[in-house]
């Protein structure tokens, strides 16, 4: 399911890039920011669909080893379940990319569009790897915040779309948005354009260990229900699940 997630992802946004970006697309008259909220906007949708849908529910809608690997610091996730997440994450990027290919043919491979790959933009490398650690930071900051509130539980698909609609158009420049690095490892492959690859590895990790290093200073490690971006309590959890201490403890707080 995790790799079906990351499949359906990257067939998306080869999908749309090819479909705003390309020279032979008809938006290819508006401006580099319409285009960038245009972007921004359609991925957010897909990723907001992915959270809500039934495999995204049973799987806990990770789709992104940077995340998957920071639940598993955090003590959410098994050894053996972390490393077969991470596995079908990055083979369902690929299938995606693949599919979109196999589709679109020359115009997702052909200039500007190239897979869709991420690449740091004019403001350079250790820019854009900054970036990387902000906005996953960010994302990871949020799915912690909501996930663990249980007013806010079924908020935070709504804010990680948010985010990405956000950050697509205001800073898709300056690192090509990547925080997860399956999604920039699919298409660099493809492309067979590596350049600053561990970026979209090494930022994307930094920046969600961080920021859950940050929130269980601050809050508390117990203040960790589940591993799960969204947790609507009819579909079966596969981690170390607390998640119905969260209510018991809110009704308790409250009553006080």
């Amino acid at each position: 399911m995790e790799g079906a997630e990351l499949c359906v992802l990257m067939f998306c946004i080869c999908f749309f890039g090819t479909m705003v970006y390309s020279k032979a697309s008809p938006l290819s008259v508006f401006s580099e920011s319409s285009k960038s909220f245009l972007m921004g906007g359609g991925v957010a949708g897909v990723t907001f669909l992915i959270i809500r849908s039934p495999f995204g529910r049973r799987t806990g809608a990770h789709f992104n080893p940077a995340l998957t690997l920071t639940y598993f610091l955090l003590g959410c996730i098994h050894y053996w379940d972390t490393i077969f997440y991470i596995l079908s994450q990055f083979v369902g990027a690929v299938v995606g990319v693949y599919l979109a290919h196999e589709v679109l043919g020359l115009r997702l491979s052909a200039p500007p569009v190239c897979y869709v790959i991420t690449i740091s933009g004019s403001y350079g490398k250790t820019v854009g790897f900054l970036a990387e650690i902000l906005v996953s930071g960010l994302v990871m900051g949020v799915v912690l915040f909501t996930t663990n509130r249980a007013h806010l539980v079924n908020s935070a698909p709504f804010f990680v779309a948010l985010i990405t609609v956000f950050y697509y158009g205001f800073c898709s420049s300056i690192s090509g948005f990547s925080v997860n690095p399956a999604r920039s490892f699919s298409s660099a492959l493809f492309a067979s354009m590596w350049q600053g690859i561990w970026i979209y590895f090494l930022g994307p990790s930094f920046g969600m260990v961080l920021a859950a290093l940050i929130y269980i200073r601050v809050l508390g490690k117990h203040r960790i229900y589940c591993a799960k971006v969204f947790h609507d309590l009819k579909s079966p959890c596969p981690f170390p699940c607390k998640f119905m201490e969260l209510f018991t403890k809110d009704a308790v707080d409250e009553h006080l």
